[in-house]
């Protein structure tokens, strides 16, 4: 096994010793992330351990994984820890500020001589700071536009009031905290700082390269805010490039994914999920899904030194923000025509995320296709006709998940979805009793989109309207019991997908005056009922379009799923 050294050693400790060195956060790590609860927690840990410590205990902050720098093996690069090192440091600041304002006695230079060699470089002979711009951490985070801000906030001890990035929240926070624990507890403040200095313990684990950290740290638990997968996928990708020219250019590859992702309202990890099950379908692996670290994590994470990875990753990504937010373009080429959007808006709203698997490689393998936009719209309404009904037959996901997997594989390979259900006539009472299922909305949703005149998209915030309401009111409707309203009430032919807005409008007034709502909806079977020959929605009205809604549904299923068809 590769050399690692396991201490045992207090902040003071930690931090002084980097004297000539730094602390480094690589470009690979995430961006600060502690937010003020988790230094309000940190603070009021430490200070309640203050008030209730005996002589001989201590605090113990965590573990901390680091590896000699490639760049300057002085240097130490930061794993695992970053988080809580920060933070550390922000509040050793604003001691080392509330110290600098106050009147200079014995104490105050004591605590002063303390604190500054775990944040600078001192003179070794007199232990004053000549330089404040010799910290002991520096960032290195591309993704991260505030460092600049951490590193003024170390040399200087102040921040502006105008600043909203973490860093300044956090150390505002931790210096209005040293301000009032030192006006309500004066004769504690001073022995406070000589419990963090001495009292607070972590527990480094220096290895001699990052592959040794990324194994040591995948062990642990991390108190602070721990590294996502694709945290440790990045670090694995960023070891492969070999000049600084090399890694600055992936950082820069890497941050620009990371917007993109974010702008699709994603996480990384998502994306690699989405690219494992191309991988899958690529080697013909139908087995049970295999947790995602796992999986890049096999083979000394061989897969991540593809030569493509990043790009297909771009793919993936400028894909699924296409999706996400409704643009019909990737690279000025329309990828993504109206019929798409709407089966696409569809599966967004499916119980699960399992479509997104199967869709990702069909897009994959079939991009650069000359007919993509007709073969996707046909592919996405033969796979809702499949997850529907398997689904309103059986509403757990177990029932699909092996059916996906072998989906990804035909799709990658044959490129064809040979999903075949044979559903007759008594499938529509299993229609009509999803109504209370999590894939009502769904159901509503691809309702209002099978109607002929619907050309737009339906908002994504869209609601279930009830066209007879489900709060009763005796002076609304004639001819009504309650019993009978609630029969009738959670039928599909009493539900409605419509607009927020005119939803609210609607509210839950008599049916005749509802209907001068519905007309200035944009969504066709909306405005079919507020052009509705009738002031009066009663059971008769419910029952015609619940036979209605059970026709369209069961039509789009059968049409989809009678025969094989490639994707």
């Amino acid at each position: 096994m590769a050399e690692l050294s396991v201490s045992r050693k207090n902040i003071s400790k930690l931090l002084s010793e980097m004297q000539g060195r730094k602390f480094i956060i690589p470009d690979y790590q995430r961006p600060y992330k502690w937010d003020e609860e988790k230094c309000e927690t940190l603070w009021n840990d430490i200070t309640s351990f203050h008030f209730e410590k005996k002589d001989n205990d201590e605090y113990f902050l965590g573990t901390i994984v680091t590896c000699k720098s490639d760049e300057n093996k002085q240097n130490i690069e930061i794993i695992d820890g970053q988080q809580r090192i920060t933070s550390i440091l922000l509040l050793l600041r604003a001691f080392y500020k509330k110290l600098e304002n106050m009147p200079e006695d014995v104490n105050v230079i004591g605590l002063k001589s303390q604190i500054a060699p775990c944040i600078w470089d001192v003179n070794p002979i007199s232990r004053i700071v000549e330089d404040l711009t010799k910290i002991h951490i520096e960032s290195k985070v591309t993704t991260e536009s505030n460092n600049d801000i951490f590193h003024r906030i170390l040399y200087e001890g102040i921040y502006d009031e105008n600043n909203r990035d973490l860093f300044t929240t956090n150390y505002k926070f931790f210096f209005n905290k040293c301000e009032e624990f030192a006006r309500d507890n004066p004769t504690q403040w001073q022995p406070l700082c000589v419990t963090i200095l001495e009292k607070c313990i972590v527990l480094p684990i220096e290895c001699e390269n990052i592959d040794t950290g990324l194994t040591i740290f995948s062990t642990l638990n991390d108190r602070g805010l721990p590294l996502s997968d694709s945290d440790i996928f990045k670090a694995q990708i960023y070891k492969t490039k070999k000049t600084p020219n090399e890694k600055r250019a992936f950082a820069d590859k890497w941050k620009e994914l990371s917007e993109i992702v974010d702008d699709a309202k994603l996480t990384l990890d998502d994306i690699f999920r989405y690219y494992s099950h191309i991988l899958r379908a690529k080697n013909k692996n139908n087995t049970k899904e295999i947790g995602l670290r796992k999986f890049y994590s096999e083979n000394n994470y061989s897969l991540l030194r593809e030569q493509d990875i990043v790009d297909d990753l771009f793919k993936l990504a400028y894909f699924w923000f296409a999706v996400n937010t409704r643009q019909n373009k990737i690279d000025d080429r329309e990828v993504l025509d109206l019929e798409s959007q709407k089966y696409l808006h569809c599966l967004q709203t499916y119980p699960n995320e399992y479509w997104k698997y199967i869709t990702s490689v069909y897009y994959y393998k079939n991009k650069d296709s000359d007919n993509f936009n007709n073969n996707f719209t046909l592919f996405l309404k033969r796979l809702i006709a499949f997850l529907f009904v398997k689904f309103i037959e059986k509403p757990t996901v177990n029932a699909i998940k092996d059916d996906i997997y072998q989906g990804c594989i035909d799709v990658y390979h044959y490129n064809s979805l040979n999903y075949q259900i044979e559903i007759n006539e008594s499938f529509k009472e299993l229609i009509g009793k999803a109504n209370n299922l999590k894939i009502a909305k769904s159901l509503i949703l691809l309702k209002a989109y099978l109607n002929g005149e619907q050309n737009d998209l339906i908002p994504y915030d869209f609601e279930i309207e009830h066209i007879f309401p489900r709060i009763w009111q005796n002076t609304n409707y004639n001819g009504w019991s309650k019993e009978e309203a609630d029969e009738y009430l959670e039928k599909f032919g009493n539900k409605i997908a419509i607009e927020k807005k005119l939803n609210i409008q609607a509210g839950n007034g008599y049916f005749g005056r509802k209907k001068e709502k519905y007309k200035n909806s944009k969504i066709a079977e909306v405005l079919k009922l507020g052009n509705y020959n009738k002031n009066d929605w009663i059971k008769e009205d419910i029952a015609h379009r619940e036979n209605e809604f059970q026709d369209a549904i069961f039509n789009f299923f059968k049409l989809n799923l009678s025969t094989k068809s490639s994707a």
